[in-house]
């Protein structure tokens, strides 16, 4: 349900973006299926940011990841797109992580907006808060802030504090290539130099805002 800034921070690097995705469910959750889903959907969070279709996204995310025989069987068979064939009552909108995976992948994949895909999760009841946060982070990531309903946009609680911390994720995820980039060139020292000076506004800037929210 939380796993969008980490495939956010470092869509750059896909490695990362897996290895931190798990670690985050470990956190909470550290059964197997637990880490492996959250593993699996993150790289997917992270190819729908980058522009990737929902065949390759959905359907090609295990590409990179461990062999399909060394994830979760359950969520090895999801990453197969086991759900994609199935009717609408054969997928159950549990908090069981494999159920809940499959289910918003599910309204994803036969859905074409934002809106669409969110209310399939609500209403297919059960744990629906769950599907439905599930769903969002990759149909938000596929379909943009511009896909997401104005008149849902506006009655979200603390908005204003949720999209300055998204930009705040987007300024230091810059700024850590800035200073990788740097490195390369100038080295330690040099490097350190530029991400201060690149960073000094934006980061007081950052602090101000969040601070009144």
């Amino acid at each position: 349900m939380r796993l969008a800034p980490v495939p956010m921070y470092y869509v750059a690097d896909l490695e990362q973006v897996v290895h931190y995705a798990g670690e985050s469910s470990r956190t909470t959750h550290g059964a197997r299926e637990a880490v492996d889903g959250c593993r699996l959907f993150g790289k997917m969070i992270a190819l729908a940011l980058r522009g990737a279709g929902k065949e390759e996204l959905l359907f090609a995310a295990a590409d990179g990841l461990p062999a399909q025989k060394e994830l979760a069987p359950a969520i090895a068979a999801i990453a197969g797109g086991c759900y994609r064939d199935k009717n609408r009552d054969e997928i159950r909108g549990s908090g069981y992580v494999v159920e809940s995976l499959e289910a918003a992948l599910w309204c994803f994949w036969h859905t074409a907006s934002y809106q669409e895909a969110v209310l399939e999760a609500v209403n297919l009841g059960q744990d629906a808060d769950t599907t439905a946060a599930v769903c969002g982070q990759v149909a938000g990531a596929y379909y943009g802030l511009e896909g997401i309903p104005p008149a849902w946009r506006v009655k979200l609680a603390q908005s204003e504090f949720i999209e300055q911390v998204a930009r705040t994720i987007y300024r230091r995820r810059v700024r850590g290539q800035v200073g990788a980039r740097a490195h390369m060139e100038v080295g330690v020292k040099g490097s350190v130099d530029v991400i201060q000076r690149y960073s000094e506004s934006e980061e007081k800037d950052d602090q101000e805002q969040l601070d009144a929210a």
